[in-house]
């Protein structure tokens, strides 16, 4: 009965990924196409400066920042969190242990909300101290670092309703199953925590304007549009080094010791962070709406450098939230995939049978395709709001 009540739970996560979808590549295709409509009609045709009032794209604009980075990046996160607890539930109810203690069963969500609990602490440490233009982007990564420490305690409590072990039956290769510590759950649930963590650091420290890879960057813009190009390039793939060894090394550890369900774990360690991921996300938006406005109002010159500077911290901030983003999901995946096979009994997938192998290319080519449909959307949409914001504007100037 258990089992099949977390059968039908998955359904949630499934809904959650499908709000995600539409939320995310909707959003993004709008606020992208805004975008590039916005400063290539005000940039290059008309001469305009950014945010300009009298560019109607830059009302677009910023309502697309809202749409596709505040809405579309809070359903993304939203689903990999459901996703990663449907996972966890549904492989702890192959366990006889688990399903005999409700306390334990439900153990996923208790990691949740320790998560909730310690974000809400490590913001509330913003308001400790005065933050102001220089101190930032140090005050937002020190919330990530805040929580991370903090939900390390916070989860103690919560492992005690596991009991002190419990057996996934044919858990192992041998089938004679697999017995689980208490504390090795732990160890789960730290390494996608503290994996997290170096992720989102990584990503600040590749996208921050105090650190070299960004400095370098912008030394190769004096030399023209190539070099920026070249070296931006080999910047986005190494920064992609460590979060992948990152996420390895929970892998190797999570399943060796637990299983599938020590994946589904260490998926939710890693969103333990959520809220704070999502706060200091929300961060670049904010700030940029807020400099679309001050330019829109005539507010003096010192107020949209203020505002930039800002936007600048802001732009780190969310390539903080994406890297979270993108390595959690690769764990929700695998927490998937492994619940699956467990409730199917299935133990091994052989990608050399005709069928898996076909299927393991057409999996490959799915993200190409999708990624062209999306590119060629944000396109078209932007060449169709380019020409609404040159009528509009014309129109405007006859009238004068």
């Amino acid at each position: 009965m258990t089992r099949r009540l977390f059968e039908l739970v998955a359904g949630y996560g499934l809904g959650g990924s499908s709000v995600a979808l539409f939320g995310r590549v909707g959003g993004g295709i709008y606020t992208k196409a805004a975008d590039v409509g916005a400063d290539l009609v005000g940039k290059t045709l008309k001469d305009l400066k950014e945010d300009d009032v009298n560019n109607p794209g830059t009302i677009a604009d910023n309502v697309g920042d809202n749409v596709g980075d505040i809405a579309g990046m809070g359903s993304d996160l939203f689903g990999s969190l459901a996703e990663s607890t449907c996972a966890a539930l549904v492989v702890s109810a192959t366990s006889v242990d688990l399903i005999k203690s409700t306390d334990a069963l439900y153990f996923p969500l208790c990691i949740t909300a320790s998560g909730v609990i310690a974000s809400f602490a490590s913001v509330l440490f913003a308001h400790a101290r005065t933050v102001n233009v220089e101190n930032v982007q140090s005050c937002l990564k020190t919330q990530i670092g805040l929580s991370t420490i903090l939900m390390t305690a916070a989860v103690v409590p919560a492992v005690h309703l596991l009991p002190e072990t419990f057996v996934f039956t044919g858990g192992d290769e041998s089938g004679a199953g697999l017995t689980v510590h208490r504390w090795t759950a732990y160890g789960c649930i730290m390494f996608g925590l503290w994996s997290g963590m170096v992720i989102g650091f990584i990503t600040e420290y590749y996208t921050n304007n105090a650190y070299a890879p960004t400095l370098r960057l912008a030394k190769a813009c004096e030399n023209g549009p190539a070099p920026n190009i070249i070296l931006g390039l080999a910047l986005g793939y190494a920064s992609c080094v460590v979060p992948i060894l990152c996420i390895t090394a929970t892998i190797g550890y999570a399943f060796a010791t637990a299983g599938m369900y020590g994946i589904g774990l260490s998926a939710l360690g890693m969103l333990g962070s959520l809220p704070v991921a999502l706060s200091i996300d929300g961060y670049g938006p904010i700030a940029d709406n807020a400099g679309g406005i001050a330019e829109m109002s005539g507010l003096p010159a010192e107020i949209r450098d203020m505002t930039d500077a800002l936007d600048a911290a802001g732009n780190t901030t969310a390539a903080v939230g994406k890297g979270f983003a993108i390595g959690s999901a690769c764990l929700v995946g695998l927490a998937l995939f492994g619940a699956f096979i467990t409730r199917i009994g299935d133990k091994s997938v052989d990608i050399l049978r005709p069928i898996q192998f076909a299927g393991l290319l057409v999996g490959a080519m799915l993200p190409y395709a999708f990624s062209a449909l999306t590119m060629k959307a944000v396109g078209d949409a932007a060449f169709d709001m380019m020409n609404f914001i040159i009528a509009d504007y014309e129109k405007g100037e006859k009238a004068i």
